[in-house]
């Protein structure tokens, strides 16, 4: 925030990249060989050296693993426009054996199909020309983070980042931040989507994206959201009144007849699509909400569904079979909690042309 601006502050700022792999004083730029040693060829050390890094497949990189006390502030990537969900983000605090953060980077800089450029501009994700991909969440971590990235396709992918963070000594009360993905394709009959679910701690649930797949004509988002919390079994506590309205819309996002895409700093919807080519019935969604100043608190656990509901004769609800993935983002005072079984490559691939 600005305000933090004017306070003088015990905090050393570093940031981890190919150029800099160990995030030290002075460390930046001191490569002679790297993957770019061939235009820097004349140039020698300190230009260029080694800007980014090969992911093999098959493999796990380890793009950062830092001891101390501190925060991460901002991550910047970029990866080969091909690569789709096919590598897989992880971050790990504190030295814990479980990931805090299993999303397909795509996903979890909510951006899942980037075939068609769309610009999102927000306060905790911003995704800019061509891919420039970021995000802002706060991360503190007490001894340490590791962040490494996972090709499970049959080609080898680029990956440009950096992670900028800060060394300082942070507050005994700092909850981990966390983040989980999650997909349902097709979406059983008469079944909610769960976007996170076995839940445990004291925490904040902070944002939701989604990319929606429709299978069907006419209007799909009737569905409402839902957060048990503390407890709450049969019936939740938070019950919203349907899809487009979570996502800070109305209405079906439509004007005179239209979808109209737009990104805020808080909430966003963009399509991906048009209906008119053969085979294609309905687009694909992309839809973001941020609960930064209006986070959903948490004591003990949670658990968030959605429903898949449009219309079928007689003006009655039809349960709908659609598509559907998610990346749930929330803190908490634990790091125990067990996510569901990654999918593998055939489970994630997205069939859009």
């Amino acid at each position: 925030m600005l305000n933090d601006l004017t306070r003088g502050k015990n905090i050393r700022s570093f940031s981890v990249s190919p150029e800099n792999l160990t995030g030290e004083k002075s460390g930046g730029a001191r490569a002679s060989v790297g993957t770019a040693s061939e235009a820097a060829r004349e140039l020698g050390k300190g230009w260029k050296v080694n800007p980014y890094v090969w992911v093999k497949s098959g493999e796990k990189l380890v793009l950062a693993d830092i001891c101390g006390q501190g925060a991460i502030k901002h991550i910047w990537l970029t990866d080969s426009a091909d690569a789709g969900r096919l590598l897989i983000l992880r971050i790990y605090f504190d030295g814990h054996k479980n990931p805090a953060v299993e999303a397909p980077v795509s996903d979890f800089f909510c951006n899942a199909e980037y075939k068609e450029y769309r610009q999102l501009s927000s306060i905790a994700m911003c995704v800019n020309p061509k891919r420039g991909l970021n995000c802002y969440f706060e991360m503190p971590y007490f001894k340490g983070f590791k962040i490494e990235i996972e090709n499970i396709g049959v080609r080898d992918y680029v990956v440009y980042y950096q992670i900028d963070c800060e060394e300082k000594e942070i507050p005994e009360d700092s909850l981990y931040f966390h983040a989980q993905f999650r997909r349902t394709n097709p979406l059983p009959y008469m079944q909610p989507y769960t976007i996170l679910d076995d839940i445990k701690g004291n925490g904040k649930y902070v944002g939701t994206y989604m990319y929606w797949g429709v299978k069907s004509n006419k209007w799909w988002g009737e569905g409402e959201i839902k957060f048990y919390i503390d407890g709450d079994t049969e019936y939740p506590s938070i019950c919203g009144t349907g899809t487009e309205d979570y996502f800070c819309g109305a209405y079906n996002f439509d004007v005179d007849g239209k979808y109209v895409e737009y990104t805020t700093p808080y909430s966003g919807m963009y399509k991906l699509g048009e209906t008119d080519k053969l085979y294609r019935v309905q687009p694909y969604f992309n839809m973001y909400r941020w609960h930064i100043v209006d986070p959903i608190y948490f004591k003990k656990d949670l658990k968030v569904t959605i429903q898949a509901l449009g219309w079928r004769s007689e003006g009655r609800y039809c349960p709908l079979q659609d598509d559907i993935s998610s990346v749930a983002y929330w803190y908490s005072d634990t790091l125990d909690d067990v996510y569901p079984k990654f999918p593998d490559a055939n489970q994630l691939e997205i069939i859009i042309d």
